[in-house]
This record gives C-alpha cells, structure tokens and sequence, in this order.
C-alpha cells in the first residue's frame, strides 16, 4: 500500500530517464540516470496535467513490471514530434530529478556507464557506434544490447525494491484517461 492509503500495484511500471550528471553526497558516485515508478508523475510537485497525460502515455499498454526509457516514449510519439500533446517532459523530468533529490518518492539512481547511458537515450530501434581513437576499430551497439541494460536495471530495481515497491510519493492526483486510441 502506498503512504497515501492507495492500493499501488506489486509490479508497476517504470520510467527511465538519463539527465545531467550530478553527485549525491561528497565521494558517491555520480548520478546520471533514475528509474521512478509511473505513478510518481501524479505527484502535486510535478507540473500538471503533463505529469498525468506522460503517466497516461507511459502505463497504456504496457506489462506490470515494464521499465520504460524517455526515449521509448519519444520514438512513440513520432520521434518527438506529438510531445507537445503528451506534455513538457523537460519539465516534467526536472521536476520528477527535484522531486526524488528532496525525497519526496523513492527512486532508483543509476550510474550507467556511456554506451548504456546511450543505448537507452536512443530509441528502441537505434544504433550506437563507436570508434576507437587508437585502432580506428569501429563497434556497433543495437536494440539487443540495448535489452541488456534494461535487463540489467531491471535487476537493480527488483534489489531495490526487495519487499517494499517503490513508493511513488505521497497526495498523489487521479490519473487521466485518454480518449486517444494507439
């Protein structure tokens, strides 16, 4: 149950968004990719109705347990081109980064190396290349290992959550539910 007395379900859906690198205290590592649950876009801090229109957008079709990268979203959503129907996700995601800093909702806070980091600021269906400066060797990352690191954030999050969901904040607001058919 969440701290506000609402059911929150076992395995809820997620969002995954990277963002400027930062440094949670004085010789942590450094910070440059959160995993929030869906539900902590309902949250009164963040700027609304895009919060509720991204969770609407973010848990439509998709599996209990589904971590969803920004970028799945923006590929979506004409690769950007509907975000303003959806909303402000700039704000949004600096308000949602605000919010898990000032811990007001749980959060997990990856620090996902550069290719990770890429491959899940590409969309679903990218590449990402590589060069090596000294051999000029080039390598080519795609959607398979793209899945890797879901998987493998996916396995920090079920650490994270061991017995206790992640609380997506407290006087959360009502969903929206869309007249738009996918």
């Amino acid at each position: 149950m969440a701290h506000d007395g609402r059911q929150e379900p076992a395995h809820a859906v997620y969002l995954l968004f990277a963002h400027e690198p930062y440094y949670p205290a004085p010789g942590a590592r450094e910070v440059n990719t959160t995993v929030v649950a869906a539900a902590s876009l309902l949250h009164p801090r963040i700027r609304q109705p895009d919060g509720a229109r991204i969770h609407d957008r973010l848990v439509r079709g998709r599996r209990l347990g589904e971590i969803v990268p920004l970028s799945t979203l923006t590929h979506e959503l004409d690769g950007g081109a509907r975000w303003p129907e959806a909303g402000d996700w700039e704000t949004v995601t600096a308000d949602l980064l605000r919010l898990v800093r000032q811990r007001g909702c749980d959060a997990v806070s990856l620090c996902l190396p550069d290719i990770a980091r890429a491959l899940v600021c590409a969309g679903p269906h990218s590449e990402v290349r590589t060069v090596d400066p000294r051999s000029g060797q080039q390598r080519v990352y795609g959607p398979a290992d793209r899945v890797k690191v879901l998987v493998e954030v996916g396995r920090r999050l079920a650490r994270a959550e061991a017995g206790c969901p992640l609380w997506p904040g407290d006087g959360l607001l009502d969903p929206v539910r869309s007249r738009h058919t996918e």
